[in-house]
């Protein structure tokens, strides 16, 4: 028997707010390694600057009020309470859109891409290209998180979403779209669930572990390879500590939001594309909003479980299986993972749109949500009489 839905507001109580304040107002600072700033992790002068406008400036009731103005809901499902955004679609003929963000984001990554893909004749664009977008928060994360829980890795997270679609809402078809974990997810929706998926739009791509390196690269192919070599060898200390250690993590960032706060902006430094402060591609309050969700509902523990899994599970992509519906590709120049389409040719079969975007991140509907939208229209447009 398929849960029914019911209407969700988000509301945190008042005291939650001031026991926020109170222990930001009572952090205690490491010193500044000797060196340039951010070099060693998150820049000492950047965090307090951060943490004086969360503790004085930072209005959580507005970003309430933000999520509050799309319409949410939560259905018990696959023992857990899941939460999302159905937000619908403003043209003749809005098609369905799953919509899936990653770590450490959360649903604030869409606020601002929301009425873009749901109401494209208000920004200057076609009403045909309209979408009724669901954006869940992934199991585990911000409001789909519950203390004591099952824990999802990227295969039941596919799962879990593919009901929502089809038994929950009734969407028989549909698109999807992802970044991060939302794009591995994305991706093994299109592997277990294929019948049901349209096409899938990413902006990070999944690479097969068991897929050979080219035995004379391409100097693109060359160049992707130097970069992952750097990437697994100076950024992935976040992987291996999540992946492995992940209660022990948890205690310190659930109890003190300055080592939250820092834990997870030096990632929005890392991975935008930004001038030296990540503000410049992500606005503050839209950072905070998104760490403050980590930090009401006690999450961060349970996001890192996909970390986990990817380590000590079974790979959600079989070794040697291909992705074969339609995908589309948003190239950010400062996105993580950046391969060559001849690499990402081995594992997706049938890419569509391939697009060298000029400016955005790792954080792609925060960094450049007009860009995206654009894209993930043009994407599914030729698409849209599969579903």
């Amino acid at each position: 028997m398929t849960s029914s839905p019911a209407p969700f507001t988000l509301h945190f109580p008042d005291a939650d707010i001031a026991d926020l304040r109170d222990r930001l107002a009572r952090t205690r600072f490491p010193d500044q390694t000797p060196g340039a700033p951010w070099a060693y992790g998150t820049d000492l002068g950047y965090l307090r600057r951060l943490l004086a406008h969360w503790q004085s400036g930072f209005d959580w009731r507005a970003q309430e009020a933000r999520l509050n103005a799309f319409a949410q809901f939560k259905v018990p499902m696959h023992g857990i309470d899941l939460h999302y955004l159905h937000v619908q679609g403003k043209g003749p003929d809005p098609k369905p859109l799953l919509l899936l963000h990653g770590w450490p984001g959360s649903v604030f990554e869409f606020i601002d891409i929301l009425p873009r893909l749901t109401d494209p004749a208000r920004f200057g664009g076609d009403a045909a290209d309209a979408f009724t977008v669901i954006a869940p928060s992934l199991p585990g994360y911000g409001l789909s998180f519950q203390p004591g829980q099952e824990r999802f890795g990227i295969a039941e997270m596919a799962d879990a979403f593919s009901d929502l679609m089809t038994q929950v809402l009734g969407y028989p078809r549909y698109g999807v779209q992802g970044g991060d974990w939302g794009a591995f997810t994305a991706t093994s929706m299109a592997v277990r669930r294929a019948e049901q998926v349209a096409g899938i739009h990413l902006n990070l791509l999944y690479i097969r572990p068991d897929q050979p390196p080219p035995a004379n690269p391409t100097p693109d192919e060359a160049r992707y390879q130097a970069e992952m070599t750097e990437f697994l060898r100076e950024e992935t200390g976040y992987q291996w500590i999540q992946g492995t250690r992940p209660q022990t993590l948890a205690y310190g960032l659930t109890d003190s939001p300055a080592g939250l706060a820092a834990w997870i902006v030096e990632k929005f430094y890392a991975w935008t594309d930004n001038d030296g402060d990540p503000e410049s591609a992500v606005a503050r309050d839209t950072l905070l909003a998104d760490i403050s969700l980590y930090w009401f509902t006690g999450a961060i523990g349970s996001s890192f479980w996909p970390y986990y899994a990817r380590l000590h599970a079974p790979s959600p992509i079989p070794p040697g299986r291909t992705i074969d519906v339609p995908m589309g590709y948003a190239a950010f120049p400062r996105e993580i993972r950046r391969p060559p389409r001849s690499i990402a040719g081995q594992t997706y079969t049938d890419i569509r749109q391939w697009t060298a975007m000029a400016k955005g991140g790792h954080f792609a509907a925060m960094e450049q949500p007009e860009a995206l939208a654009r894209d993930v229209q043009a994407f599914f447009r030729p698409l849209r009489g599969g579903f």
